[in-house]
């Protein structure tokens, strides 16, 4: 059966929630409230280099999730679904609901990864977090 392509995220005012590589990306003033989303602290960067204003690792994939993608035992498809599933979680629903808040108020908020650059930039969990959070953010709380 062929996989169904997701819905474009409902369109917020000025496009609240971006995402970026933190290290290939340049840091901007558009950027607003920079946030880091990963599980692990990325090495070699000094704790007080201000590259970001917050770190919520439990946004990040798990561990677990991170080691099966990283060492080729699972593929997108299998990624993105324990990814969502992981979102569902008590933690990620409290930090998504309080981040969908921030961005539905119109604050801009730039999700920072640090993905390996030899993989697709579009195979990154910050792109599944945006589209949770921009449809958390436009209305009623959508479910995953």
């Amino acid at each position: 059966m062929a996989r169904q392509a997701h819905p474009p995220a409902p369109p917020l005012p000025a496009r609240v929630i971006r995402t970026k590589h933190l290290r290939a990306d340049p840091v901007e003033a558009a950027d607003g409230t920079r946030i880091l989303v990963t599980r692990y602290y990325p090495r070699g960067i000094a704790k007080d280099a201000g590259l970001w204003q917050a770190w919520e690792p439990d946004l990040g994939p798990s561990r677990e999730l991170h080691g099966d993608v990283k060492d080729g035992r699972i593929g997108w498809d299998a990624y993105e679904r324990r990814y969502l599933a992981e979102m569902r979680g008590e933690e990620a629903l409290r930090l998504l609901d309080a981040l969908a808040a921030r961005a539905a108020r119109g604050e801009t908020l730039t999700l920072l990864c640090d993905h390996p650059r030899s993989m697709p930039a579009e195979r990154c969990h910050r792109f599944l977090l945006q589209r949770l959070l921009t449809e958390r953010a436009a209305g009623p709380r959508a479910t995953f």
